[in-house]
């Protein structure tokens, strides 16, 4: 049986992106770094579906739908960084989160929802939003203390409007191709929200 690699998640914009990789940017070439993810690869991920059979793609995108259309625009910043792991076993380098991480939490939830709702496998394990900036690879020499630099990042703001859906394919060069994406609206009663930082 055919089945794909999929994530949803919320992309950052290119200014978002190009602020954050600045201030890696020092960090890249120092002993025991990670193996960095390119900058037009980093994303918002908010649920993982590591085997999703083809032939249900389809299904996942429609019933994806009304749990995206279900949350508003979202303002966000990214901030800090962080690993996973302990600093001298380290795993994922990451960026924090900062703005509506609440509404955010609360959509990654009900996608979990709607996947499980269809059968497929989803980690049972709180939603902890971040960016993947790298991976360290297993039996590496690694300085988990690297991310601590990043302890005061801010990033600039922006409003997400959109949550795409994307398939990772393997190989000798990786890539992502989006699959559908879904607009998010404001209430009726609400306003669209300001960049984080910026007054209305």
């Amino acid at each position: 049986m055919s089945t794909a690699r999929l994530f949803f998640a919320v992309d950052p914009p290119a200014e978002a992106r190009a602020h954050l990789a600045a201030a890696v940017d020092p960090l890249r070439a120092l002993p025991g770094a990670p193996r960095w993810t390119p900058p037009d690869r980093w994303h918002l991920t908010l649920l993982f579906l590591a085997a999703v059979p083809r032939a249900l793609v389809p299904e996942l995108v429609e019933a994806a739908a009304p749990a995206v259309a279900a949350t508003p625009p979202m303002r966000l910043r990214l901030a800090s960084g962080g690993r996973f792991g302990s600093a001298r076993r380290p795993q994922v380098a990451w960026a924090g989160l900062d703005g509506d991480v609440v509404p955010l939490t609360e959509l990654a939830r009900r996608l979990g929802v709607v996947a499980g709702g269809l059968g497929l496998p989803v980690e049972d394990r709180p939603f902890r939003p971040h960016l993947t900036l790298g991976r360290w690879r297993p039996r590496q020499a690694a300085d988990g203390s690297l991310t601590d630099r990043l302890a005061g990042y801010r990033g600039p703001g922006w409003v997400a409007d959109e949550v795409r859906l994307w398939e990772s394919r393997l190989g000798a060069e990786s890539r992502y191709e989006r699959v559908a994406a879904w607009p998010l609206v404001p209430r009726a009663e609400e306003p669209m929200p300001t960049e984080p930082g910026r007054k209305p």
